[in-house]
């Protein structure tokens, strides 16, 4: 079972939504902190109401995904795509449907208008990130 597998079953755990949004605060609690250095332009995701940073590392064709933001629930949601796409190689992640990997979270019905799109921005963006890469 992969992480992205874990967290969705601990999701499905939880039946109220206050302690799912809590649960995805403490995901991205537990992220790797962000380097400084990438908190730029150049790795800054565009669509978010938030300030969201995304940077990616190759090591033997796998992509490593780093992020952050400045809102708690988001910085969430960047740990959780994280989870579904880090590690994996850039056609694995351009080939991962979003909408099916995250329609049992059921975060269109519970995320504001302006969460919900940058969640798309931040999948934008990853994949954008993997169609750059040979």
């Amino acid at each position: 079972m992969t992480a992205f597998d874990d967290i969705r079953a601990d999701f499905e755990f939880l039946e109220d939504w206050d302690d799912r949004y809590k649960y995805l605060i403490d995901l991205g609690r537990g992220l790797t902190p962000y380097p400084e250095e990438h908190r730029d332009e150049a790795h800054k995701v565009k669509g978010c109401a938030s300030q969201v940073w995304l940077h990616a590392d190759i090591d033997d064709a796998a992509i490593t995904l780093r992020g952050d933001s400045d809102a708690h629930i988001v910085k969430g949601l960047v740990a959780l795509l994280i989870a579904l796409y880090s590690g994996k190689t850039a056609s694995e992640i351009v080939a991962t449907d979003p909408v099916a990997a995250l329609r049992p979270f059921d975060l269109e019905s519970h995320l504001t208008p302006q969460r919900s799109n940058g969640l798309h921005s931040m999948v934008k963006r990853i994949h954008e990130i993997a169609a750059s890469r040979p």
